[in-house]
Parts: structure tokens; sequence; C-alpha cells
């Protein structure tokens, strides 16, 4: 599984980003550069199997980990349940 870091110009709020993989024999120069040209390091390091699955978990902002963490608990699989069952009932 490859580690990618994700940078991201501060005034545009994650929507301009780009990334590299941490494992190239360039990643420092690059990282480098993208600092120099006012990019900022966003997040942690995000682990995937391809760019594309990176990408997807950058642009979700870990929301699914933040799900799967609340339905752990009672009260948050309580509350999960009660929402699928109103959207139902729409």
């Amino acid at each position: 599984m490859a580690k990618y870091q994700f940078f991201c110009l501060p005034e545009t709020e994650r929507r301009n980003f780009t990334f590299l993989d941490m494992a190239s024999s360039t990643f420092q120069e690059e990282k480098a550069q993208l600092l120099q040209a006012g990019f900022i390091v966003d997040d942690d390091v995000i682990y995937a199997d391809t760019p594309k699955e990176a990408t997807d978990k950058f642009r979700s902002h870990f929301t699914h980990a933040v799900g799967d963490y609340a339905h752990a608990h009672v009260a948050g699989g309580m509350a999960a349940g009660l929402m699928n069952l109103l959207r139902w009932f729409k």
C-alpha cells in the first residue's frame, strides 16, 4: 500500500490540491517546490492502493472513519438507525 501526502492552497478550502507519492525518488524535491509555491501540507498521510483511492479518501475528508466510529457506539448506532427509518418513511 502506497503512502500519499496531499497539499492544498490555503485560501481554496481544499478545492485546489495536489498530492505526491512518498515513495518517489523525487518526493523531497517536489515537496519543497510545492511548499515554496505556497501550498501547505493538508491532513495526515493517506495510505491507499491507487492514486484514485487516495484522492477519494482525501475528498471524503475521512468522514467514513467518523461514521464508523459513531456507529460503533450504541447512541451513534441508534441515531443512525432513526435517521434511516425517517428517510424510509419519506
